[in-house]
């Protein structure tokens, strides 16, 4: 089996992802007050890109491209941050908070076919339970708290699909790439190419526009400046390195159920930051999103415990050589 310590650690990393990125609806919601969307990201990426910068060129990160797949790492940036982030926010503004909260939950499900089909990752008939209980979980919160869930607008739905598809596709791909390259090497280019990409854009838009000092208008405030710290260091930064470490460790699909506690997240930070009301619905919904987080890790550890125990009474002597399941 291997090193309980990692696993313990992966699962942590998972945990501290959906912390960071429960708050975030609050910081972003309070950044889009001054900044377009576009520019948010323009200067959320800004803000984990620098950063980043700073220990690179001081040479505490290792970075080498050389003789190693870039292609392969340039089109996961296609999914991750371009992909997610060009059609969530097109997205949401075609379609309501409660049909993107009911398709982004979604997530564990399509990432567990693709993991499937691609990694030919397995997982047991009462993790694939547990994580229709999660889903389950988020899909009833959304719906009690909106009253419904319309799906009105095709075309937003479309553009909501196709992020919960490239954030999928950004795990199953992120778990094949990090045999190639480190997880520094991964996080280095995904900022960077979010930094180059969303800056570009949204100074290319203001030029047109003859805009370019409402750029940097926001600036001035002392709020949205937090607000893009918080989103760029560790909604960005620090989500993106726990993401990629965790997938280095566990199953994509295991990961990716344990974002759906980015949604009790928000609903306690809603409840304690902005003062919105506890509703049963609320917390019946966090109780099965959290059950069914829990029922894949706890139900895949004890899998793979079991599997090894098998292989270890039939296999002989040199079977303590022989590593388990991951989880």
């Amino acid at each position: 089996m291997k090193d309980a310590a990692p696993i313990r650690l992966a699962y942590a990393s998972t945990i501290v992802n959906a912390l960071l990125v429960g708050f975030s609806f609050l910081f972003a919601k309070m950044a889009l007050l001054h900044a377009s969307p576009m520019d948010t990201l323009a200067f959320r990426f800004a803000a984990s890109f620098g950063l980043l910068c700073i220990p690179a060129a001081l040479g505490w990160l290792r970075l080498n491209y050389r003789g190693k797949p870039v292609g392969k790492l340039l089109l996961l940036t296609t999914s991750y941050p371009l992909g997610f982030f060009i059609f969530q926010t097109f997205g949401l503004q075609q379609s309501t908070s409660a049909d993107a909260g009911v398709l982004f939950a979604l997530g564990p499900i399509v990432t567990a076919v693709l993991a499937s089909l691609m990694l030919k990752e397995t997982t047991t008939l009462l993790q694939k339970l547990s994580i229709l209980l999660s889903v389950a979980g988020v899909v009833y919160i959304f719906m009690m708290k909106e009253g419904r869930v319309s799906f009105s607008s095709s075309t937003g739905i479309l553009l909501l699909l196709v992020s919960v598809l490239a954030i999928a596709f950004f795990s199953v791909l992120t778990r094949s790439l990090l045999r190639s390259f480190t997880t520094t090497e991964i996080l280095f280019l995904l900022q960077g190419i979010g930094f180059v990409f969303f800056m570009g854009w949204s100074l290319l838009r203001h030029m047109a526009a003859g805009t370019l000092p409402q750029f940097t208008a926001p600036l001035a405030s002392g709020s949205f400046v937090i607000d893009i710290l918080y989103l760029g260091v560790l909604s960005s930064l620090v989500t993106s390195l726990t993401s990629v470490y965790a997938l280095s460790k566990i199953k994509a699909s295991v990961v990716s159920v344990f974002s759906n506690l980015a949604t009790v997240v928000s609903v306690a930070a809603g409840t304690f930051v902005l003062g919105e009301p506890v509703t049963d619905a609320s917390l019946l919904g966090s109780a099965l999103v959290i059950a069914g987080a829990a029922g894949v890790a706890l139900l895949g550890r004890t899998s793979a415990s079991a599997t090894t125990a098998v292989k270890a009474t039939t296999a002989g002597p040199h079977s303590a050589l022989t590593k388990g399941a991951e989880s």
